[in-house]
């Protein structure tokens, strides 16, 4: 038992309603599905119906966290041949539907809930539904993220807003009411699922929408710090960040966060463990033995110069939840377009705007990541649960950030484990990370002029002490480049915090004490 149940969320409407479902009776697997819905409302810059969702569920006295992966699979009609035929050496990036992949948001509800669901379905759409017919203020985020698609067919609820304007999804609803009426088969092959046919020509068929895109499969941990530090397995990058933080515990790493030699470790503790992610990442990858390797590769790690590591030689819409509730079940909680709106197309029948995942796929004829029919891309989302050796819940942690979320999530580990900081202090400070390219999906693309930026208000000792051990480093604007982190600490004594990320303007905690 915990003293009282936690959400943390970029939205406070959404915040509020996940309270509201635990104040009421409802589990945290309740709270998250009813506050994920309404995040697809009032939060579609970030994630949405059209989107991808994963999830770690800790269930207090079980061993392993559970893992739901509910990223979609590729059309059945994809067609890389195609693509490279028209000259394309990576996937398009936007005004593409074959950078769209089936989403997974929808069977990732109704998966969640068949197994761990208290309340009925219907119940726990229905604020999401009462906000997409009622209309409610928009932010500011979302008012400046909707001149990016002015003029975009089936966006018009979007665009030309201001800051506090009534904004309502009536279409988004009627999407919504078919899920809690016909369950996932009301949504996949209602009108949505319907819409995506048609406009795809070719890409999608009914068997496709048919199938379920949510699986439940066996998570990834580590060592570190004292602690088990759980993560999605791929087709997600989750490995990416237990690589880190097993490389960084096995480095003198420093408990003041702004000692310069504090970031060179976590720095190239991230460096070493993805430069090689675009050869081993993709669906069904086995990287146990990548995982395994934290000591061989920390043992390349020096304190006074960046280390020479092997780069590839070729050419953030997402949203984070932490939700915990009165008997100490904890869920990491990610759902995301991939960027922004996605691929900048709306399904025309819902006005579902639809992600554009499929980036993470190549066009490398015979890679195992290359784009193909029923196939999922790799994935930047990176949901993580940390536990203490009894098995009991320590942390809940995430982070939006397109391939930073690794580099994001392991200095929020470091702080609170490593250094004793606070959740709110944790996610306040100040970050860096390595450079993301121009899409915020580039790191592992090849060289960058810049190695590293550092948010603005950091510690000043930092760039100096980067810059002499070798790296490029740039300063950048603080803000959501840096990611929307949230964190749930539950302390030995059973009292649970929580910390929104200010970077999100409106991140909002909200708590039902038991």
């Amino acid at each position: 038992m915990v003293d009282q149940g936690v959400v943390c969320s970029v939205d406070p409407l959404v915040s509020g309603i996940g309270r509201e479902v635990l104040a009421g009776g409802g589990n945290a697997v309740d709270a998250a599905i009813a506050a994920g819905a309404a995040l697809t409302v009032v939060a579609p810059h970030l994630c949405g119906l059209g989107g991808d969702l994963f999830a770690l569920v800790h269930v207090p006295g079980e061993p392993v966290p559970a893992y739901l992966n509910a990223s979609g699979r590729a059309g059945s009609g994809a067609d890389p041949e195609g693509l490279r035929a028209e000259g394309h050496a990576v996937m398009p990036f936007r005004n593409d539907l074959r950078s769209t992949t089936v989403p997974g948001c929808v069977d990732g509800w109704f998966a969640l809930h068949e197994r761990y669901g208290t309340r009925p379905m219907a119940e726990l759409l229905a604020p999401a539904i009462a906000l997409a017919s009622g209309g409610w203020p928009a932010t500011a985020m979302l008012a400046k993220a909707g001149k990016t698609i002015e003029g975009v067919e089936g966006a018009e609820d979007l665009v030309g807003l201001e800051a506090g304007a009534t904004v309502r999804r009536e279409r988004t609803a009627g999407a919504l009411r078919a899920a809690a009426e016909g369950g996932r088969d009301g949504f996949y092959l209602g009108d949505f699922g319907q819409g995506l046919i048609e406009l795809g020509r070719g890409l999608f068929s009914e068997a496709d929408l048919a199938a379920s895109q949510a699986d439940w499969e066996e998570p990834l941990s580590v060592e570190a710090f004292g602690h088990r530090v759980w993560a999605a397995a791929p087709n997600s990058q989750g490995y990416l960040l237990l690589l880190a933080l097993a490389i960084a515990d096995r480095l003198d790493l420093p408990v003041d966060a702004g000692d310069s030699l504090w970031a060179h470790y976590l720095v190239e503790a991230s460096r070493l463990a993805g430069y090689d992610r675009p050869e081993r990442l993709f669906e069904g990858a086995d990287v146990a033995d990548l995982v395994s390797s934290a000591g061989e590769r920390a043992a390349r790690i020096s304190a006074e110069r960046k280390a020479e590591v092997p780069v590839r030689q070729s050419a953030g819409g997402t949203t984070y939840m932490a939700v915990l509730d009165g008997n100490g079940m904890g869920v990491s909680y990610i759902q995301s377009n991939a960027a922004g709106f996605g691929t900048w197309l709306f399904e025309p029948r819902t006005g579902i705007g639809l992600q554009n995942r499929g980036v993470g796929f190549n066009l490398e004829p015979g890679h195992p990541a290359e784009f193909g029919p029923g196939k999922r891309p790799p994935h930047t989302l990176v949901p993580a649960l940390v536990t203490r050796a009894d098995g009991s819940l320590r942390l809940v942690a995430g982070s939006m950030g397109g391939d930073s979320q690794p580099q994001i999530v392991a200095q929020l580990i470091a702080r609170v484990l490593h250094g004793g900081e606070s959740v709110e202090a944790a996610v306040g400070a100040a970050r860096w990370r390595l450079h993301p390219g121009e899409s915020g999906f580039g790191t592992w693309a090849g060289e960058h002029e810049t190695d590293v930026e550092l948010e603005a208000g950091g510690p000043e000792a930092w760039a100096g002490g980067l810059r002499e051990r070798g790296f490029a480093v740039a300063e950048a604007e603080a803000g959501s480049g840096f990611g929307h982190a949230h964190l749930i600490e539950v302390d030995e004594a059973g009292h649970a915090e929580g910390a929104a990320d200010p970077r999100a303007e409106t991140g909002t905690v909200a708590v039902a004490p038991n």
